[in-house]
């Protein structure tokens, strides 16, 4: 295999959840340079279309697609929808997540803790289950879970999110055991301080500048930064890497 095929995903259909901003939508955009048909997924399709309709104005190819993976219904309906329109399954990036409550851990409410677990774990696991069956019917695929270093390391006053983020973790690892006889490579992205909406009080004024000095790159990064990662994880390139929960943090874990 030559270098350059090493990272080309041409023919393969990636289905990114959580893509309409953010992280998501830098994976969306790196893998359609890559060759990848992408179709980018969130509970909003206006923001996903305007994805879908950039990627196609670089050249790209793109469409979108209503999924809220806090909602089994939606998840039912894309993978049928799936399977009508295209056959097959090649990628899927786990990317959607919430985190509805920051404060202290003993003071969350039920349906902050509720909400959280339903998109952030169960949406993850069950948008998994449903990728494995429709890819081992074509030979296997590639998913990653964008998890988090504060599955890892807790972050303060993100007591819950912190809790499913761990849990992806281990999710991850169980997927990637069991799944790899039928050729379903599983990998976790553990991205540090973003500049997301979701990390945006994270970086604002004083708080911003305490979490930059626990970073020894010293800032936070941009979400195009995580894209390179996750093309590695999907690609050839990754051809024996399953079960790996990747930190893309600035050298905050080892700080």
């Amino acid at each position: 295999m030559a270098a350059s095929d090493s990272f080309d995903l041409s023919g393969k259909i990636a289905l990114v959840a959580g893509g309409s901003r953010g992280i998501g939508e830098a994976i969306a955009h790196r893998l359609a340079r890559n060759g990848a048909h992408v179709i980018v997924a969130s509970r909003k399709l206006e923001g996903c279309e305007a994805v879908a309709a950039a990627i196609r104005a670089a050249g790209g190819s793109a469409e979108a697609q209503r999924c809220h993976i806090g909602e089994m219904d939606d998840i039912a309906a894309t993978f049928a929808w799936l399977e009508q329109t295209h056959g097959r399954l090649d990628i899927l990036i786990n990317n959607g997540a919430t985190n509805v409550y920051y404060g202290p851990i003993q003071d969350t409410d039920l349906a902050a803790y509720q909400k959280t677990m339903d998109v952030n774990v169960r949406g993850y696991f069950f948008m998994s289950a449903a990728a494995v069956k429709l890819m081992a019917t074509h030979g296997g695929g590639a998913i990653v879970n964008v998890a988090s270093v504060n599955g890892v390391v807790p972050g303060m006053l993100q007591g819950v999110y912190s809790v499913t983020k761990a849990a992806v973790i281990g999710m991850t690892k169980s997927f990637a055991r069991e799944c790899a006889p039928l050729g379903v490579r599983v990998n976790a992205l553990l991205p540090g301080l973003t500049r997301t909406k979701l990390a945006g009080a994270l970086l604002e004024g004083e708080t911003g500048e305490k979490w930059s000095a626990h970073i020894p790159m010293a800032r936070p990064a941009e979400p195009d930064e995580m894209a390179g990662a996750v093309l590695y994880l999907v690609s050839p390139a990754a051809s024996y890497t399953t079960g790996v929960a990747l930190n893309v943090d600035g050298g905050y874990l080892v700080s």
